[in-house]
């Protein structure tokens, strides 16, 4: 389902002929809903950086909202993998008053919304590579009006969408429900595909892992 179809089919169940803005706000908050509940492969981004000897930060890329994991690539070419931390362990771990704190990163912590915190500070150039979840374009605005969810699974957004509008339009409560009852059954489809099946051999914990049959 492209957005077009996706438009279409809002206005044809609701009977209403909303606004472009009104509508285009509808399917953003069914996005937003639809990809805090369920970690799909496609909001999932890589980057590389190098980090500055003697800098204990690093930046975050624009439109990152959390980490899945961050790796050091070292001289050998080997991943080694930081553990995420409080910034005030690494603060207290590596007060870096001097070199001798210095080396290759072991440690992050999200120090703010742009910049991470490594320990010890790096004592070379070192090659980063982040892997982070992040919200892709929404259907509204992408080249072509078609993103990974309206052509996998385009009832959840249908559903996720005619529940805002319907909720916007004060509509009467049996039919609110039917939506929210159909919008449940689409992602729960949902996850058993992204937490369930494309979760089976996850080798970090702390993911999200959904049972299936």
């Amino acid at each position: 389902m492209n957005y077009s179809q996706l438009v279409a089919q809002i206005q044809d169940y609701t009977e209403n002929q909303f606004t472009t803005t009104v509508i285009n706000t509808f399917i953003t908050q069914a996005e937003q809903r639809i990809y805090n509940t369920v970690q799909l492969p496609a909001l999932r981004k890589n980057v590389t950086g190098t980090t500055t000897s003697g800098n204990k930060y690093l930046a975050i890329p624009t439109g990152w909202l959390s980490t899945f994991s961050l790796a050091v690539i070292n001289a050998n070419n080997e991943y080694l993998y930081l553990l995420n931390k409080d910034v005030n362990f690494i603060r207290q771990s590596f007060p870096d008053t001097d070199s001798d704190f210095y080396g290759v990163p072991e440690y992050y912590a999200v120090f703010d919304q742009n910049t991470f915190i490594m320990g010890p500070t790096p004592d070379a150039s070192y090659s980063m590579e982040l892997h982070y979840f992040y919200y892709p374009e929404s259907i509204t605005t992408v080249a072509g009006g078609t993103t990974w969810l309206g052509d996998n699974f385009s009832s959840v957004l249908l559903y996720g969408s005619l529940l805002e509008a319907y909720t916007y339009m004060k509509g009467e409560k049996d039919v609110l429900d039917n939506y929210r009852a159909r919008y449940d059954e689409a992602m729960l489809l949902l996850k058993q595909l992204a937490d369930g099946k494309d979760r089976q051999d996850a080798y970090r914990s702390g993911q999200v892992r959904y049972p299936v049959q």
